[in-house]
């Protein structure tokens, strides 16, 4: 098959957030009266910012606000960018993809628009002036478009975010392939009609393997 499009989760794919960002959850809900674990965010990766603070706080018996979700990620930016990191490969194998895809790279973000601009400044290579995404000016862009957690209407596992992002480039789910590190959002390609490349970055492979069966499974990017 070839692909005319390469769909990119950002969180456990581009930027190696998860466990740091499961961290910052246990910080941020104390202040809610919630000793949250870290393994209490594992089964709400990938099912948006509501769901992934949302589901944890149900479970200590704690009703959700949406100011739990801003002060998480309030918290979450004020370190990340010193101490998330670029996972191994990515830097060597996005020039390539561009290179090779016609129509160029598209990266569906199901992130939080500030967590999208704090992954992209911690990455720093992958905004480009005149991109139409713009906000710190980087010189240089991989990326023809952009899908965030505010152009849709329905988190993963539900496909929305991505036929989104086919529907954008005029181009069938076919014609497009996804790289997702978490169950979810394997589950929401396939539902899009999408074949997905499982990277086993957050999830151990078997996990992924028996939650989500992704058509390729690779231990990480550069594979």
């Amino acid at each position: 098959m070839s692909w005319k499009a390469v769909l990119f989760d950002m969180d456990g794919v581009l930027i190696d957030s998860e466990e740091y960002m499961a961290k910052t959850g246990v910080r941020a809900l104390k202040k809610y009266g919630i000793e949250a674990k870290e393994s209490d965010f594992a089964e709400f990766v990938g099912c948006g910012e509501n769901r992934y603070v949302g589901g944890v706080a149900e479970k200590y018996g704690v009703p959700y606000r949406t100011e739990m979700k801003e002060y998480l990620y309030a918290c979450y930016g004020e370190h990340v960018k010193e101490e998330a990191n670029i996972p191994d490969g990515v830097l060597d194998v996005l020039p390539d993809e561009a290179e090779a895809v016609h129509g160029g790279v598209w990266h569906a973000v199901h992130g939080y628009d500030v967590v999208r601009e704090i992954g992209f400044e911690r990455t720093g290579f992958f905004y480009g002036e005149g991109s139409g995404f713009d906000p710190i000016g980087a010189e240089q862009t991989l990326f023809d478009h952009l899908v965030t957690g505010t152009d849709i209407k329905n988190p993963k596992p539900d496909p929305e975010i991505y036929q989104t992002g086919a529907a954008s480039l005029g181009l069938a789910p076919a014609e497009c392939i996804v790289v997702e590190d978490a169950p979810s959002g394997i589950r929401a390609a396939h539902a899009a009609g999408i074949q997905a490349i499982g990277l086993a970055t957050s999830f151990p492979a078997e996990y992924l393997r028996e939650q989500a069966q992704p058509d390729y499974l690779l231990p990480d990017l550069k594979s």
